[in-house]
């Protein structure tokens, strides 16, 4: 199983076709007793939270945000946690907007900083 994402920091690889985070965009994990939540902003997103559960390294969350046109939007992710060979952790992720159509798959990699 991969290390906890405790305190770790996130960065998208490109932005997905539907999606709206990119490579401005930065995530800030906070893990305990099987609970993951993170804030997120950069980019298009003025704000955004998480909320999900971990089982192994698969973490299973929601998510709501707000973009920089000033919509409101949330969504349903499924991501897998895979550890890389420096170290840091990868997010291959699986989600669907809630809010509008649309669906995609999305990666997103531990800041070296953050490492």
């Amino acid at each position: 199983m991969a290390p906890s994402l405790d305190g770790r920091v996130f960065v998208p690889h490109g932005r997905a076709e539907l999606g709206e985070v990119d490579a401005g965009t930065a995530f800030s994990y906070h893990e305990a007793d099987g609970v993951v939540w993170a804030d997120y902003a950069g980019g298009d997103i003025v704000r955004g939270h998480l909320v999900g559960t971990r089982d192994g390294d698969t973490i299973d969350f929601r998510y709501v945000q707000l973009n920089a046109a000033g919509e409101t939007s949330s969504g349903h992710c499924r991501s897998t946690l895979t550890e890389l060979p420096d170290g840091r952790l990868r997010m291959t992720e699986t989600w669907e907007w809630e809010s509008r159509p649309g669906t995609g798959t999305s990666t997103v990699e531990e800041s070296p900083a953050s490492a």
